[in-house]
């Protein structure tokens, strides 16, 4: 009965981080296929597993909180950077306003931004692929995993 228990500990810590990668993978799905949503889909999943299975197993209540903590902050890095992409936008489009630019100018401008936001995202689906899929083989293995530059707001 105790290698049950440890068994089903060790599942439900890894099913913590894996499944805000699956978030993830839906959300991208849901976006290509042109429904313009941005719901915190993986910060909600692994909270709900945190939630459920945090008082019956230890191990599952501190790799939820790791879980949670690298997700807010991606999401909180990935709002940023949408912020910064806005402002460039605008930017760029008062400036050709200004100064009366070409359109080429702008759709310039637009198309760099698009290159360096397609090719940020593909980066951070990778990163965030390798990292989460470490953290989970590591929590499934009942062995400790932080992921880096993580801001620790549960702790």
């Amino acid at each position: 009965m105790r290698e049950q228990y440890n068994q089903q500990m060790r599942v439900w810590a890894m099913l913590c981080h894996l499944s805000a990668l699956l978030a993830w993978i839906l959300l991208f799905a849901l976006i290509l296929s042109g429904i313009p949503l941005f719901i915190p889909l993986n910060i909600a999943a692994p909270l709900i597993i945190w939630q459920i299975r945090k008082i019956k197993y230890p191990w599952v209540n501190f790799q939820g909180k790791e879980s949670l903590n690298f997700q807010i902050t991606l999401t909180f890095y990935i709002v940023i950077i949408i912020m910064i992409s806005l402002l460039l936008v605008l930017a760029s489009c008062g400036i050709a306003l200004a100064t009366n630019g070409e359109i080429n100018q702008v759709n310039t401008v637009l198309d760099s931004l698009l290159f360096i936001w397609m090719s940020f995202i593909i980066a951070l689906f990778l990163l965030q692929l390798f990292l989460v899929t470490f953290a989970a083989t590591k929590a499934y293995n009942g062995e400790h995993y932080r992921y880096p530059f993580t801001m620790r707001l549960l702790k």
